[in-house]
Order: C-alpha cells, then structure tokens, then sequence
C-alpha cells in the first residue's frame, strides 16, 4: 500500500489519483479506437470520455458524501479532499446518465453503439481505480484468516481492522473487472444489436460487485438493511432486474428489425 506514489518539491503525487488518470486514458483510448472501427468520429468520443470522467467523478464524490453526511456535516471542507479517496462507483454513472442523453441528442451521435463503446472500455479504467483504492486503503474487506490476506493502517480502514489480515476486495474486483473487460471484448464481435454490450456490462458488474459487498468490511459504504443488503448491492439488484428487461426489449426491436 503507496498512498503517496511520489514527491515533486513539496506536491505529492497520490496513488489513487494517478491510478484513475491511467485507467481513465486507457479507458478512452480504447473507446477512440473502436469508435474509428465503427465508423464513429473519434474525436467526440474522446470529448464525451473526458466530460464523463469530470460529471461521474462528482456524482461518486455526492454518492460518497451522503454516506458519510454526519462527518461531513462536521468537517465540510473535506467533501473536496477527493485525493485522499472516497468515490462510490454507482454515484457516477447515476450522474452521467442525463448528461450523456444532453451529448450524444446535441451531436447527433447513435446512443446505443456509444453506450456499447463505453461499456467495452470502462471496466479496464475501473479495474485501475480498484487498484487505487488498495493504494489508498479504502473499499477494504473484513478479516480473514486466508492466506492472501492484507494488512492496511489508513485512516481509510476501520479502526478495529487496521494491521489485522483482511480480504484485499480491491483486488477481487480489479482481476474481475479485467475478466469482464476481455468478456465484453471478445462479445462485441457476435453482438446482435445494438446495447447488448452495454446490457450485458450492467447486468454482470451488478452481480461482481454484489459478490464482493459480501466480503467487505467497511461499514460506511452503507446499508439499506443492516448487516444484511448494503446500498451497492440494493441498487444492483435494481439495475440487474432493469438492464434484463431493457436487453429483451431491444433484442426484440433487433430481431424484428
């Protein structure tokens, strides 16, 4: 665990930041890529890319927040320490969500082959920001007598399982997500219609991440239930049941096409 990747003079360059900025430029490379392969003008796909990384960033910032609203409450200026970590993923594509039907209605652009490009691309700049979250010590897993255990000392890590052997859930998702991403990669090729990739993202990252809420041990990413259902895994459920239906809805509109 590096926190702080480097010194520049007196600026820290943080791990967690750099680690976004990596996966996120991956993450538009591709998308650049196969836009030009569709046929698609790259240069506004790489535009939609950076708007994307700055709309999702606050949206997972807000997401965060309200989780932690009483400590907030207390210490407000630390709602703008985003170097420091603390983004819940589902925060940012809840954000980017109106402001990408807002670019591709005002550039004409098809919204369907966009979103299947996008869910290509974004598990490989997530399975970075994971890594990020290992460097920073946050989205940290309970304890565990495995042998692949980790020990954390953030203040990121709940104070009774700081130095204690936990599950690394940073690492369960980062290698998950990069299963994902080849998996969607290899799907674009047999892909029926449009936004099958992009059903297809939701409905398997909804199932990762739930997998893995279960081995998490920081208690302020919130529940909706108690020790029983966390906020992610409520709102996979709902994003599993709506991205099922949606993909029998457009592979009908396809077939009958």
């Amino acid at each position: 665990m590096f926190p702080t990747l480097l010194r520049i003079g007196d600026f820290p360059v943080h791990s967690y930041g750099f680690l976004i900025a990596v996966g996120f430029l991956l993450c538009v490379w591709v998308s650049k890529r196969e836009a030009v392969r569709l046929g698609l003008p790259g240069e506004r796909i790489v535009d939609l890319g950076f708007w994307s990384l700055l709309v999702g960033m606050i949206g997972a910032r807000i997401l965060y927040i309200m989780t932690l609203w009483s400590q907030f409450m207390e210490h407000p200026r630390e709602m703008l320490y985003v170097w420091e970590g603390g983004l819940v993923f589902f925060g940012g594509p809840l954000a980017c969500i109106p402001f990408f039907f807002w670019y591709t209605s005002h550039y004409k652009l098809p919204r369907w082959k966009v979103l299947d490009i996008g869910a290509q691309a974004l598990p490989l700049a997530h399975a970075f920001g994971r890594l990020g979250c290992l460097s920073a010590g946050c989205c940290h897993g309970k304890a565990t007598s495995m042998p692949w255990g980790i020990k954390l000392y953030t203040e990121l890590v709940e104070p009774s399982l700081r130095g204690v052997s936990i599950h690394p859930t940073q690492l369960y998702e980062s290698i998950s997500l990069l299963g994902l991403w080849y998996f969607l990669r290899r799907l674009r090729f047999r892909a029926r219609f449009d936004g099958q990739i992009a059903c297809a993202y939701l409905i398997l990252y909804s199932i990762i991440r739930s997998v893995i809420e279960i081995f998490r041990g920081d208690s302020i990413r919130g529940f909706v239930i108690p020790d029983i259902l966390s906020t992610s895994q409520f709102i996979s459920l709902i994003v599993v049941i709506a991205a099922i239906a949606l993909y029998r809805r457009l592979g009908n509109r396809g077939a009958a096409a």
